[in-house]
């Protein structure tokens, strides 16, 4: 059985940049356990364009 994590990215609004260092990110999830399953992006502004990432990280449950 696994657990799930979901970590939202924001995007800058005008060079759809994101606003943290999502490497840093997976980084410290990794060190606790956590596998980055998939990033997500949906589109959801003006021309289909994301606002936000989303990192989907799994772990087996104890």
């Amino acid at each position: 059985m696994y657990e799930h994590k979901f970590v939202k990215i924001k995007l800058s609004t005008f060079k759809l940049t994101p606003e943290e260092d999502y490497h840093q990110v997976v980084y410290e999830h990794e060190r606790d356990g956590w596998e980055l399953v998939q990033i997500f992006a949906p589109g959801i502004k003006s021309y289909g364009t994301p606002s936000f990432y989303e990192l989907i990280f799994k772990r087996r449950k104890n």
